[in-house]
């Protein structure tokens, strides 16, 4: 067993740090190293954002996004389009959609996929709240965007049952070659998707 090398509120830190993704031990003690540094400018002020955020943060009654309002900044935005819905798998992939600035949709997010070997079912995702809101709101089509994995086909499957009944029209999310990519590089998966989705030039 490695001896502590500093207090016990360093080593907390440290451990906390290293739960972040991307983040290990190696990695966190570098960043509670830098962090500790710059105690004044850096250390004081993000404990106080945390704090603050920790007090104030929500989560959307209407999509599941997280905000400091509810509904959401971008629930609230009169400008979005109301016939649009897009579903996601988290709130990371919304955020990500909005800095692509591809669409100003609203969103519904899921919270994860379905995926029974890990015991997530319908009922530990946001699913059962999508057929109400579509049959509340002027949405025409839904835009299923989860990531192209086997859980996300399924839970994408699961959607469009859901919703066969209600007269909107479901869409997905194209899948292929990325721009700027070489087909040497890319997995057969990937190669297969593209034939299958070609469009005309």
């Amino acid at each position: 067993m490695a001896e502590r090398i500093a207090g016990p509120e360093i080593e907390r830190l440290i451990q906390l740090l290293a739960r972040l993704p991307g983040l290990g031990p190696r990695s966190a003690r570098r960043a509670a190293l830098h962090l500790i540094r710059k105690r004044e400018e850096l250390l004081a002020p993000l404990a106080d954002a945390m704090a603050r955020a920790h007090e104030h943060i929500r989560v959307c009654s209407t999509c599941g996004n997280v905000d400091t309002i509810d509904p959401c900044t971008i629930c609230a935005d009169p400008r979005r389009d109301p016939t649009l819905l897009v579903v996601v798998e988290s709130v990371a992939d919304l955020w990500a959609l909005e800095r692509a600035s591809a669409i100003r949709a609203a969103y519904h997010v899921l919270g994860g996929t379905l995926s029974p070997l890990d015991g997530v079912g319908p009922d530990q995702l946001n699913l059962a709240s999508l057929p109400a809101r579509l049959h509340a709101s002027p949405v025409v089509e839904v835009i299923i965007a989860v990531n192209a994995t086997v859980e996300g086909q399924t839970t994408a499957h699961y959607i469009t049952d859901l919703v066969r009944h209600l007269p909107v029209k479901v869409t997905r999310l194209a899948h292929g070659v990325p721009m700027g990519g070489e087909l040497d590089y890319l997995d057969e998966g990937t190669l297969a998707a593209a034939l299958r989705l070609r469009t005309v030039f």
